[in-house]
């Protein structure tokens, strides 16, 4: 149960706030209360002062009865929520009412207010009725979400209902009738469970909701290319276990999604899951560090057993036959270490205990303490160098995708022998990923990333099994269209999930290295009401789910291009660098772009996607605006290089500004500009990450000359050697805030401005 609403434990609602929105509609409740409640108590009141009481008062007073009238139809409309619902608003009410009563003190003189009660007179009474106004807003919220939670389980039961429909279909035409309504259902509930992802607060339940979706999205394809194979060839076994695997798990998915909405435990969420040694050893540091302040914290005894649990969870890395004995050898030498500092500490820490003086650590103890978390640190640092290490090495071999190739040649040809050998292969490497996403979790550095590794060790557990059993269904029918087409789609699934392991292995290495894994918001989403203007003739579509799926692919390179544009932009020196910032806006409104393709995100509809387009076309202008003013301060050879790739920006910015601001009637269109969209978006963003490297490069380099020059005229001299004439004017003008930076206050400006447009 939380206290306050917004953190004020003044303010104890009772009821626990999960969802961002309903902490946020609090929040301007919670200021106007405290304006009341903490107002200076002078023995002399102003007129200004009174006023303003009053007028607070007054507004409370108001957005109460409007709040009420809003929870009192929602009751109308909702039955079983009438009575606790009529209930939260007649407090609520009540509570509005008692709060203008007590400020109305507008009106009256001060010496008129004397006898009367007051907020002045009876603060007991104010705080009384703030509490029960904000107890009975916070219930009246909570319980309108619970319609969220209804709207997302009927939405489910509905497509509960039509898969079990789609499972039993026997022709075709009944299917492909059956599937176009089982498309637009797993469209609305895609919608409300991201709506409800982003709103969620907890970050564990954001990732589990994440991993589901995920797997809803994948299987809705497979789905549908199973059920045709399964309906063309009704006697093959393979094809059958195949088109059962992808039913299971679209259930399992959809049960775990109710699971995290409605808080239920089945069975598997009670599964104790195996602990992460990165959890493990902050708990150890932990416990080590308190000793300083306290030494009976913890015992001698639980210290060293918590340390040997630790030490048995390497087990997972020094038990692999795929790490290396060097590997192996290091691990084992730190566990020993690690034991032997503990040893020590554990000496010192007896010796203080026993000391009538020393109530906190000795100088021996401080040394031991700082030696054994220095220990279990290094123990940390090798087991993500052979996790991570060990990962990148099986991405880089499991890029080619040689198995999937060679399965997918041998199924075509029908021959059975080589599906049956390539099987054995692909077996052998679904094995090496599942065990590296393992030891990934051990290192991932938070809950949600752990989660994402389980996730991935999962999906790499069940798609392997499945992709086989896809090629001997076409070996079995090697002129089948619809097996091969079957197989085809595995194997993208599977692919897929190799490029999300990229991205997980570069968020595990952000958090090792203290960089936040998450993307910074873009300031200038659009917003509804905010874009309608220039496309009052267009109508706005979201995408079905086989089309999301077709994009999903475009979509995760966007997210790659995107998360390398940033990795890029952290080698910078000078983070306020024009073209640095403008380079992460384009970033993080392209990785926007990518989370429309997955029906997640700010994007809701192809026109929310077209502005953002938009957007991203006129901020990829201003950067080759930058760019030809940092050129001017180059020599010939590199300027030619800079300019070249800022023509084909240009370019691209052009095009895509074009493509975003014509309208298009019908879906097919629409669908065709949205991929159009996300094409030009990839192909600006290859571009600025080829830029970024030569510019980062070119800047420091000039900006150590400039340093060793022992004058502003050396360096003007320098420059005038290898700068035509013509371009002295516009070097001097702009070299006076370094490549021409603007303020931070310019820059937000720059962003109102393509916000309004």
């Amino acid at each position: 149960m939380a206290s306050s609403p917004c953190g004020n434990s003044n303010f104890d609602s009772g009821l626990e706030i999960k969802t961002r929105s309903v902490e946020q509609t609090l929040i301007p409740l919670v200021s106007q209360i405290t304006t009341l409640i903490n107002h200076k108590d002078k023995p002399k009141k102003s007129e200004r002062t009174l006023a303003a009481i009053h007028r607070v008062g007054q507004a409370v007073s108001v957005a109460v009865g409007r709040f009420v009238a809003v929870g009192e139809a929602i009751a109308v409309e909702n039955q079983e929520l009438k009575d606790e619902m009529g209930q939260a608003c007649f407090e609520a009410r009540r509570a509005g009412d008692a709060i203008a009563q007590l400020t109305d003190v507008g009106s009256a003189l001060p010496s008129q207010l004397d006898g009367r009660v007051t907020v002045f007179s009876d603060r007991t009474a104010m705080v009384k009725a703030a509490r029960l106004l904000l107890s009975s807003v916070t219930k009246v919220l909570v319980l309108a979400d619970r319609i969220v939670i209804k709207q997302i389980i009927t939405s489910r039961n509905k497509v509960l209902v039509t898969l079990d429909h789609l499972e039993r279909v026997s022709t075709f035409q009944e299917f492909v009738q059956i599937f176009s309504q089982f498309g637009n259902e797993m469209v609305e509930f895609a919608h409300l469970t991201g709506d409800r992802q982003n709103d969620l607060k907890d970050e564990k339940k954001k990732a589990r909701m994440a991993a589901a979706r995920a797997v809803l999205e994948k299987c809705t394809m497979m789905l549908l290319t199973a059920s045709k194979t399964c309906l063309r060839h009704p006697d093959c076994e393979s094809a059958r276990i195949n088109k059962d695997a992808v039913f299971h798990r679209m259930r399992c998915a959809l049960e775990q999604v109710i699971e995290i909405v409605t808080e239920a435990r089945s069975s598997g969420e009670n599964r104790i899951l195996p602990a992460s040694i990165y959890n493990g050893i902050k708990e150890f540091k932990s416990g080590v560090e308190c000793l300083r302040e306290n030494l009976y914290s913890l015992s001698p005894q639980s210290m060293s057993s918590q340390l040997e649990a630790l030490v048995e969870r390497t087990e997972d890395f020094t038990d692999s036959a795929y790490t290396s004995h060097e590997q192996r050898q290091a691990i084992l030498g730190l566990c020993q270490l690690a034991r032997q500092d503990t040893q020590q500490l554990v000496h010192a820490w007896v010796e203080a205990q026993q000391s009538v003086h020393a109530k906190e650590a000795t100088k021996d103890m401080e040394v031991a303490i700082l030696k054994t978390c220095q220990s279990v640190s290094d123990l940390r640092r090798e087991l993500h160098k052979v996790a991570v290490g060990r990962a990148s090495d099986l991405l880089k071999v499991h890029g080619e995708q040689l198995p999937l190739r060679a399965l997918k040649a041998a199924g075509a040809e029908g021959n059975l022998e080589e599906v049956a050998e390539y099987s054995r292969t692909l077996t052998e490497q679904k094995e090496q990923l599942v065990e590296t996403c393992r030891l990934l979790c051990h290192v991932s550095g938070t809950e949600p990333l752990e989660i994402t590794c389980i996730h991935a060790e999962e999906t790499f557990h069940v798609i392997g099994p499945q992709i086989i059993s896809a090629a001997q269904t076409l070996a079995l029918h090697p002129s089948s269209k619809i097996a091969k087409e079957n197989l085809e789609v595995f194997c993208e699934a599977w692919e897929s999930q190799l490029c999300d392991m990229a991205l997980l292995l570069r968020e595990i290495n952000d958090v090792f290295e203290g960089r936040r894994g998450d993307k910074r918001p873009y300031l200038s989403l659009p917003r509804p009401g905010k874009h309608l203007a220039n496309m009052k003739t267009a109508k706005a579509v979201k995408l079905d789910a086989e089309e999301q799926t077709s994009m999903a692919k475009l979509g995760l390179e966007l997210r790659l291009l995107s998360s390398d544009v940033d990795t890029e932009v952290e080698k910078w020196e000078d983070q306020e660098h024009e073209i640095v910032r403008q380079s992460q806006s384009l970033a993080s409104m392209a990785y926007n772009m990518y989370l429309f393709t997955r029906g997640e995100g700010l994007l809701k509809t192809t026109l929310d996607l077209f502005h953002q387009a938009e957007v991203l076309s006129e901020e990829g202008l201003q950067l080759c605006s930058s760019l030809r003013t940092f050129s001017s301060q180059l020599v010939d050879e590199e300027k030619t290089v800079v300019m070249t790739e800022m023509e084909k920006l240009l370019a691209l910015c052009q095009q895509l500004q074009m493509g975003a601001k014509t309208p298009v009637q019908g879906k097919t269109a629409t669908f065709q500009k949205v991929d159009s969209s996300i094409q030009a978006t990839r192909s600006i963003l290859s571009v600025v990450l080829s830029l970024l490297p030569f510019c980062n490069k070119l800047n420091r380099k000039y900006k150590s000359e400039r340093n060793s020059l022992s004058s502003p005229q050396d360096w003007r001299e320098r420059q005038d050697a290898s700068t035509p004439v013509k371009e002295e004017g516009a070097l001097n003008s702009k070299n006076s805030n370094g490549f021409g930076v603007k303020s931070l206050e310019q820059h937000m400006a720059g962003l109102n401005l393509l916000e309004s447009k």
